[in-house]
């Protein structure tokens, strides 16, 4: 039998490798590294975050228009705790009771747990706050920047700056309620000249010591504190609350 010859052809040349295909890159994670890139330079060590920088200082203001507060009471909290949970029997009729104005006088003090009378730190730090808008600089900013300290607390744990000079007196004037209509209202009022020592604390990162006692001046002349402040957000204020800073 004869058998046929088969021509075999040996490719001898080197098998060409295929290369592995890598997987593809998260997305987020390149944008990370492109903002980083252009934000660092040549810098590859990382983002570089310092420590805050807080600064502290004490300046004395003096009233020159009457200051006049109003804590929420401990009375009006009961009522108002009272109502709610009576639910829908709340709304049955019941007896008015009449106005004690001593004893809403007396309410309406931030009296600490030493006895003296006090503005909330958290009227000093919001005029201080509102007053950066009258240079430019941003309030969220000024939020996280700007800070008083407290010389004590009241009862409820309001942290108060003490009034160090003046005695309030009782008085009585008409507020406009929330619905519009007209209401007395007796609450404390100190005399022009009242005072109090401020101590504040600031970032120096955002603020210079000048800056901070500038803006506490803007604050005093142009925002005011309390009731019937010029800064009011329910009127143009009552002319009340205006300090200047004691150089």
């Amino acid at each position: 039998m004869d058998i046929g010859t088969t021509n075999i052809t040996i490719d001898t040349r080197p098998a060409k490798r295929t290369k592995a295909k890598s997987p593809p890159a998260n997305r987020k994670d390149a944008a990370l590294e492109e903002v980083l890139n252009k934000g660092l330079g040549n810098n590859k060590r990382g983002v570089t975050i310092s420590p805050p920088k807080f600064e502290v200082a004490s300046v004395t203001i003096v009233g020159d228009a009457p200051l006049v507060i109003h804590a929420f009471s401990q009375k009006a909290q009961n009522m108002i705790k009272a109502t709610q949970e009576a639910g829908q029997q709340a709304r049955k009729g019941r007896a008015r009771e009449a106005k004690d104005f001593e004893a809403a006088y007396q309410s309406a003090r931030h009296i600490s747990q030493d006895g003296w009378d006090g503005v909330p730190c958290a009227a000093i730090r919001n005029a201080l706050i509102s007053a950066c808008r009258t240079v430019g600089f941003k309030m969220t900013i000024a939020k996280m920047s700007l800070f008083c300290i407290a010389d004590g607390y009241d009862d409820r744990g309001t942290p108060l700056v003490k009034i160090t000079h003046g005695q309030p007196s009782c008085h009585i004037g008409p507020a406009r309620n929330a619905n519009g209509g007209i209401d007395l209202r007796a609450r404390p009022m100190w005399e022009p000249g009242w005072r109090a020592r401020v101590t504040l604390r600031w970032d120096a990162d955002q603020f210079s010591a000048e800056d901070v006692i500038n803006l506490l001046a803007r604050a005093g002349g142009q925002v005011g504190l309390c009731e019937g402040r010029p800064d009011s957000k329910m009127s143009a204020g009552c002319g009340w609350g205006t300090f200047t800073v004691e150089s």
